[in-house]
């Protein structure tokens, strides 16, 4: 499930990063016309918050990559706390979540990834986030808990993934049939990713086809 997970994170935050400050970038061309000294400090100031967000962002990830978790939970709780309304602290969260999981906190991660779902900067995020969920029950053995996430609609990207996913739920359940169907409708929506599209032949190989 791992596959391109990091390759759907940079589309959706691109997005997001958009649809949070493209404004800007359209801003700055109008603010040439506009004389008012309000409107500009305004924009500056919404500039530095975000400035100073990425800048906690970082941290955040510098020591995710570390392993000094407390600096990490210290950096996530000051995006959470400071900067919840952007994009980074979304991904701080995400960021989290996956450095909790690959050390075994299930719990930890399960914590982040729910914060996103409860408030993250966009429905692209949120629907990472419900993914990852999802793997996270899988492995304490929350299948029913798990599928029920997978009922949402998420962006088409990641359509193909969230079918998968319930494959991989279904399969855990001792309901191949169910899980062939999954894997054959994530086919169908797999897009161009031929490392992708292997993985999930792989599952129906091993079923039978």
């Amino acid at each position: 499930m791992a596959y391109d997970l990091e390759e759907q994170e940079q589309i959706a935050t691109l997005k997001a990063w958009w649809k949070d400050y493209g404004h800007y970038l359209l801003g700055a061309v109008i603010a040439v016309s506009l004389t008012g000294a309000g409107w500009l400090g305004w924009r500056n100031w919404q500039a530095g918050q975000a400035q100073a967000a990425s800048a906690q962002y970082e941290a955040l990830v510098r020591a995710a990559q570390g392993g000094e978790l407390k600096a990490m939970r210290e950096a996530g709780a000051a995006l959470a706390e400071n900067y919840s309304g952007t994009v980074y602290a979304s991904l701080g969260a995400l960021a989290a979540a996956r450095t909790l999981f690959e050390r075994g906190d299930l719990k930890g991660a399960r914590a982040q990834l729910q914060w996103v779902l409860e408030r993250g900067a966009s429905d692209e995020l949120k629907d990472l986030a419900r993914l990852r969920l999802a793997a996270v029950l899988l492995d304490e053995k929350g299948y029913d808990e798990a599928l029920k996430l997978m009922e949402a609609k998420p962006a088409a990207p990641l359509e193909p993934q969230y079918q998968v996913m319930k494959g991989d739920l279904l399969l855990a359940k001792n309901q191949p049939a169910e899980a062939r169907a999954a894997y054959r409708a994530a086919l169908d929506k797999a897009g161009g990713s031929e490392a992708f599209r292997a993985s999930i032949q792989l599952r129906l190989d091993a079923l039978g086809g």
